[in-house]
C-alpha cells in the first residue's frame, strides 16, 4: 500500500496515521472505522487555495458531496474555501456547523420547493440551477418574498471525460445541465435575463469524476468561454463568474496517476486566459469544486479481518466486518483500492488474497487479488484513500449500523462521527396499533 500524508510504520511495525497508532484506534473506537488524517485534509485544501485563489483570484468551493459531516465543514471554512451542497440535508448541515451562507453554492438536478425555500431564506451565495423547470420555479418563488435570487446556470459542454460511465457528466446525454450544442444553454441565458428574481451571475460545468488528463479541464474551458463570448455577443451580458465544477483524479492503486493540482490550476487558467484574450473580454472569475482530491487521501477505513476460507487452486477469501455498507464504490464503479494489514504494516506480502465483506452479497468484495502478509482472524487491515464517497454514500443494507469517524492530528484522536447503534436503527420505526397489540 502506498503511504500518504502522515502515514507511517512505527517501531511496532504497525501502520500510524496522524501519530496514531491504527491498531490502537481499532481497539478503542471499534471496527468499521473510518480515520480522517487531518493535517493531509487541510494541506489539500490549502493547495488548492494557493493555486487558485491567492495565484490567480480564482475560488475554490470544496465539493460537500464528497465527505461532509460538522466537523468537515469547519476545516473547509478555515482553511478559505467555499462549500458546494447538493441538497436540504447538506445545506442544513452546513448551517449547523456556522459554515457562513454567502459562501456556499447550491447545486442538484431536481431540487425540491422545500430546498429552493430554505436556499432562499439563508441567503446563500449561488443558486446552481440545473434546468428551465428549477429557474422558472425559482423565479416564482423569489418573487413570491420579495427577492432576487443569484445564479449560475449549469451547462453541458459536450465533453467526454475518460472515467467510468457512472460518474462522467459533461457529456451531451446527461441528466445535468442546459445543453450548449442545441440551443437550450442560451435559450436558458435569454429566459434569466428577463426574469425579475433571478441574477444571472455566471455559467458552470462539470464533466465528470477521477479525471486524469488535463486537456478534458482545457478543452471544457474554451467551450465555455466561447458561449461566454457567445452570450456577450448576443445579449449584452457579460457574464461575470465562469464555474468549471472538479473532478481531479486521485490515487486508488497501481496504475493512477493524478496530477499535481498546481498543474490542474495552470491548465485551466492559461486556456480561460487566452479564450479571454481571444475574444476581447474580462477573465471572468473562475470557480472549482473540488472534493475528492482533497478528502479521498486522506481517509483510511480500519478493519477486523473474521473468517478466512480458502478455496485450493482458486482463491483465498479474507472476510472483514464491513464491505459495501460503508463503501459501496468497488460495487458500484468496480472501484479498486490497495490496503495493508495495518497490524503487520512493516512485513513483506506472503499470499495473494481477495477481500469479502460480510453483506449478503455476491458483489461485496473490497479487494480482488491483492498481496498481503499471511492474515489471521483480528487482524486490522487499513485500506487507504476512503475519504471520498464513502462515509458519504454508507448505508444500512443488513441492518448494518453506519462506522464511526475519528479525526487524527499530531498524536489525537477525535471522534467527530460516532457509530451508529442497534437503537438508532429502529429509530424511525413504527409500528401500527393493530400490530402491536397482535390483531390484524
Amino acid at each position: 500500500m502506498k503511504l500518504n500524508g502522515t502515514m507511517q510504520v512505527n517501531e511496532k511495525g504497525h501502520l500510524e496515521i496522524g501519530g496514531c497508532d491504527t491498531v490502537e484506534l481499532a481497539r478503542t473506537f471499534g471496527t468499521p472505522l473510518y480515520v480522517l488524517d487531518e493535517a493531509l485534509f487541510r494541506q489539500n485544501c490549502r493547495d488548492y487555495y494557493t493555486h487558485f485563489t491567492v495565484r490567480y483570484g480564482a475560488e475554490a468551493v470544496y465539493a460537500g458531496k464528497a465527505l461532509l459531516n460538522l466537523a468537515v465543514c469547519r476545516i473547509v471554512e478555515e482553511e478559505g474555501l467555499g462549500l458546494d451542497v447538493v441538497s436540504g440535508g447538506e445545506l442544513y448541515t452546513a448551517l449547523k456547523a456556522n459554515f457562513p451562507a454567502e459562501k456556499i453554492f447550491f447545486h442538484g438536478n431536481n431540487k425540491s420547493s422545500a430546498e429552493l425555500a430554505m436556499a432562499l431564506e439563508t441567503g446563500v451565495g449561488r443558486i446552481v440551477v440545473d434546468n428551465m423547470f428549477e429557474l422558472e420555479l425559482l423565479n416564482r418563488m423569489a418573487g413570491e418574498v420579495g427577492k432576487k435570487a443569484a445564479v449560475i446556470l449549469r451547462l453541458t459542454p459536450g465533453i467526454e471525460a475518460h472515467t467510468h460511465e457512472y460518474i462522467k457528466t459533461g457529456q451531451i446525454d446527461s441528466k445535468f445541465g442546459l445543453v450548449i450544442e442545441n440551443g437550450q444553454a442560451m435559450a436558458g441565458v435569454r429566459r434569466a435575463l428577463e426574469m425579475d428574481g433571478i441574477e444571472l451571475k455566471g455559467v458552470h460545468c462539470h464533466i465528470g469524476s477521477q479525471i486524469f488528463e488535463l486537456d478534458s479541464y482545457s478543452q471544457a474551458a474554451k467551450i465555455m468561454m466561447s458561449f461566454v463570448y457567445l452570450v456577450y455577443r448576443e445579449t449584452g451580458c457579460l457574464l461575470g463568474e465562469l464555474d468549471m465544477g472538479g473532478g481531479l483524479g486521485v490515487y486508488y492503486a497501481e496504475g493512477d496517476k493524478p496530477r499535481p493540482i498546481q498543474e490542474y490550476a495552470d491548465v485551466l487558467m492559461k486556456a480561460v486566459m487566452e479564450k479571454a484574450s481571444e475574444y476581447g473580454i474580462p477573465v471572468p472569475k473562475v470557480i472549482v469544486e473540488p472534493g475528492r482530491s482533497i478528502c479521498g487521501p486522506a481517509g483510511t477505513t480500519l478493519y477486523t479481518v473474521g473468517a478466512i476460507k480458502n478455496i485450493p487452486g482458486i482463491r483465498k477469501y479474507v472476510a472483514v466486518d464491513g464491505g459495501m455498507g460503508d463503501n459501496p464504490r468497488p460495487a458500484l464503479y468496480q472501484a479498486r483500492y490497495e490496503a495493508c494489514l495495518a497490524n503487520k504494516a512493516g512485513r513483506q506480502p506472503e499470499e495473494v488474497v481477495s477481500v469479502a465483506g460480510k453483506c449478503c452479497e455476491s458483489g461485496d468484495m473490497l479487494i480482488w487479488d491483492i498481496s498481503l502478509p499471511a492474515a489471521e482472524p483480528g487482524d486490522i487491515l487499513a485500506v487507504s484513500c476512503t475519504g471520498a464517497y464513502n462515509y458519504t454514500m454508507s448505508m444500512n443494507y443488513n441492518r448494518l449500523p453506519r462506522p464511526a469517524m475519528v479525526l487524527v492530528g499530531n498524536g489525537r484522536a477525535e471522534l467527530i462521527n460516532r457509530r451508529e447503534t442497534y437503537e438508532d436503527l429502529i429509530r424511525t420505526d413504527l409500528l401500527p396499533e393493530r400490530l402491536l397489540n397482535g390483531s390484524r
